[in-house]
């Protein structure tokens, strides 16, 4: 009997230690580092607050991405109540890099590596100092926060700095000979053996599992995360390579719906890829009310050139650079990094030209198919059906009348009564002349003077 309660106190015991201990997830960061990454980690993050998860591990592999959207996630990771732990499986470069420091704990897989953080400009020399300096507080900062080596996070920015010797964690010294970056002119990459000498990781593992045994949460509840449809659509609408293409269709669309009578499918299509591409960067904060306010300013020029003022000049070519500098501003974001420049410039400059082309091709080659032709049915009105564009001047052919105004050499004369728009052959004829009506040249009278 008594044996029998010892083993039911010892199965109860054994259940509440296992309810106790929270699910781990695991989120995959893969591929570039964009601004719809943030969004995802946030959720995530909230979601494991509020199931008291035991860990969050964050599987890497990155050549890295977005400054602004790493140091979004960076703060996300940093004050997150939850353990989170920093896997990298292959590699975490540059904005990389940044996320995994931010990490209370840093594992990776044999033959990983970590670092290469400096920024570089369009032509991949080195940024400005602004910026290098930015990156390099980033850097020390958040290897700070997590009681890592700030030289050495610096060291990943910045290869005008040098390290004279580090100890390792079994005490020995190391130096530019044991480590290449140490050296000037020299950046930091550490390969995974690096890292856990020099304190930077915390171990070496070759799987997600070994490393759970080893933390002692393999019977955890393991929670893999994915993107939701929603997330996966911002993501994609927002990468530097589409975002481009969708505000080209919409300029495309609307300017397609221009030169047409009424409101039909392009300035549908025009509409919904311009929504999408405004809405997607509105989520993510690329843009702003700045960049709206610059957007219909540019198009209120246009409409006014197009409805108002005669032909087309300054005032709508000024509306089109305003139109375009607003989305030039949607794409570098707030914190443009030399790359988001470069992305840029080159998504803007892709737009504006495939823009040209699809609209010369379209309207040299589509007027003349079987589609356009059911869409807008066209059929000639002959003369002989009783179609005409005279407005019966004809028969004025020889009456006299005299001028209302000076002909110089179009004016108003008096005939049979009425009065009408008429021209001299070049001469001038004052007021209060006698005229005779000698031709109709394309509904315009002509008149000499008796």
């Amino acid at each position: 009997m008594k044996f029998r309660d010892l083993l039911l106190l010892t199965c109860i015991f054994a259940a509440a230690l296992k309810a106790e201990v929270g699910p781990v997830y695991h989120v995959p960061i893969q591929g570039t580092i964009d601004m719809g990454l943030p969004h995802y980690i946030q959720r995530v993050v909230n979601e494991a607050e509020a199931n008291n998860a035991s860990a969050i591990i964050f599987d890497i592999d990155t050549f890295g991405g977005r400054v602004d959207a790493a140091t979004q996630i960076k703060d996300i990771i940093l004050d997150s109540k939850v353990t989170t732990i920093a896997f990298i499986n292959k590699r975490a470069i540059s904005a990389g890099a940044l996320i995994s420091l931010s990490c209370d704990s840093i594992f990776m897989t044999p033959g990983a590596s970590i670092g290469a953080a400096t920024a570089v400009d369009l032509q991949g020399k080195k940024a400005s100092e602004k910026v290098i300096s930015y990156m390099r507080e980033e850097m020390a900062s958040t290897a700070e926060a997590n009681n890592r080596s700030r030289d050495i996070a610096t060291a990943m920015v910045d290869e005008e700095l040098s390290i004279d010797f580090l100890l390792n964690i079994r005490g020995d010294t190391l130096t530019s000979k044991d480590v290449n970056g140490f050296a000037e002119g020299k950046l930091i990459t550490l390969s995974t053996q690096l890292s856990v000498q020099l304190g930077i990781a915390n171990g070496e593992f070759e799987s997600i599992e070994k490393l759970l045994k080893y933390l002692g949460l393999e019977d955890a509840e393991q929670k893999d995360m994915e993107e939701s449809w929603s997330e996966k659509l911002v993501r994609f609408l927002t990468n530097p390579v589409v975002a481009p293409l969708f505000m080209s269709l919409g300029m495309l669309g609307l300017f397609m719906e221009i030169k047409s009578p009424g409101f039909g499918v392009p300035g549908t299509v025009g509409l919904i890829c311009l929504a999408l591409f405004f809405g997607s960067h509105f989520l993510v904060g690329l843009a702003d009310m700045t960049e709206v306010i610059f957007l219909l300013v540019g198009i209120a020029l246009i409409l006014m050139e197009i409805l108002v003022i005669p032909g087309f000049g300054v005032v709508g070519i000024s509306g089109i650079c305003i139109v375009f500098y607003s989305f030039f501003k949607m794409l570098i974001g707030v914190y443009p990094s030399p790359e988001d420049y470069y992305f840029a410039y080159m998504g803007l400059s892709v737009g504006i030209i495939t823009s040209i082309i699809i609209a010369v091709i379209f309207y040299n080659t589509f007027p003349h198919t079987e589609l356009y032709q059911r869409l807008i049915p066209f059929s000639p009105q002959k003369s002989e059906e009783g179609f005409t564009i005279s407005k019966g001047y004809d028969n004025l052919a020889g009456e006299k009348g005299k001028t209302v105004t000076d002909l110089r050499p179009a004016g108003k004369v008096e005939i049979m009564g009425k009065y009408y728009q008429a021209m001299s052959h070049g001469d001038y004829i004052e007021n209060d002349q006698d005229i005779v009506v000698d031709g109709v040249d394309e509904n315009q009278i002509m008149v000499k003077k008796v």
